[in-house]
Order: structure tokens, then C-alpha cells, then sequence
């Protein structure tokens, strides 16, 4: 191989490694929303679910909900036009913050892993996740926090 033939040929391989990174990193994008809290629930409009595409709307597979008054953020799982799963981002085995990917939530400190419904997959966590009663409410979810 040329000199030349070696330098296009790493170039043209950088530039497709780029270019795929940057494609991995627009589907793995997380959606971080502030809720409102009426009384004792937690309001999200659907809206905040929706990603336009050009003419088309498509929707994100969960968001992830913060509040000034929450001490954990929750992770809302959306499976189908009317069913959703409100999750609590506390690992059950000694309480950090876990982080979302894609349809697992992990925790950082002892790597334990939870399903997109709050079931334990991976220990050290013995506990599946705190749960929240969802309900859709004129183009709004209702997330109970009792």
C-alpha cells in the first residue's frame, strides 16, 4: 500500500468511526423534564414524551422527572399509548441515585440492575425498585407519590 493510498484510507476510517459515534449518541439520548406536584402527585404532560422528526412525531421511550422537593428523580417508562411505569432512580441495596440506559436503570456504586418495570436483574440490590400508580389525565400522566 502507497503512502498515500494509507493516509486516505485512515482518514475515510476516522471519518466513519465519527460519524457512527455521533448516530449512537442521538439514539441514546435521555430526556430530563421538571414535574409539577399537585398535592401528592407528580404532573407531566405527554407532550414532554414527543420528539418531532420532520412531519412525524415520534415518541421517547422514558424521561426522567425532577423536582425540587423529590430527593430521588423518577424515571417514566413509556411502553404504549396508555401504559407508562413511574420507577424511583434509588437502588434498593444502599440508596445511590441510579442512571438510565435505555430500557435498564443501573447504579454506579455496586453495578445492580433493575428492568424498565423496577425488577432487580443484577445484584447486589436484593429489592426491586419503588413503583408509582400512573394514570393518563386529559393529555397529562398522574403519578401518585403516596
Amino acid at each position: 500500500m502507497k503512502r498515500r493510498e494509507f493516509v486516505l484510507t485512515g482518514c475515510i476510517t476516522w471519518l466513519a468511526g465519527c460519524l457512527s459515534l455521533s448516530m449512537l449518541e442521538g439514539c441514546g439520548s435521555t430526556k430530563t423534564i421538571t414535574g409539577t406536584i399537585v398535592g401528592s402527585d407528580l404532573m407531566i404532560p405527554l407532550a414532554d414524551f414527543e420528539v418531532k422528526n420532520g412531519d412525524r412525531t415520534e415518541f421517547m421511550k422514558y424521561v426522567i422527572v425532577q423536582n425540587n422537593t423529590l430527593q430521588y428523580p423518577i424515571c417514566v417508562y413509556r411502553f404504549e399509548e396508555n401504559d407508562y411505569t413511574a420507577v424511583w432512580m434509588r437502588c434498593t441495596h444502599q440508596g445511590t441515585q441510579l442512571q438510565a440506559f435505555g430500557d435498564k436503570l443501573e447504579c454506579p456504586a455496586h453495578g445492580s440492575k433493575f428492568d424498565n418495570r423496577g425488577e432487580v436483574i443484577e445484584g447486589p440490590a436484593g429489592d426491586n425498585l419503588r413503583v408509582f400508580p400512573v394514570m393518563v389525565e386529559k393529555h397529562q400522566l398522574k403519578v401518585s407519590l403516596r
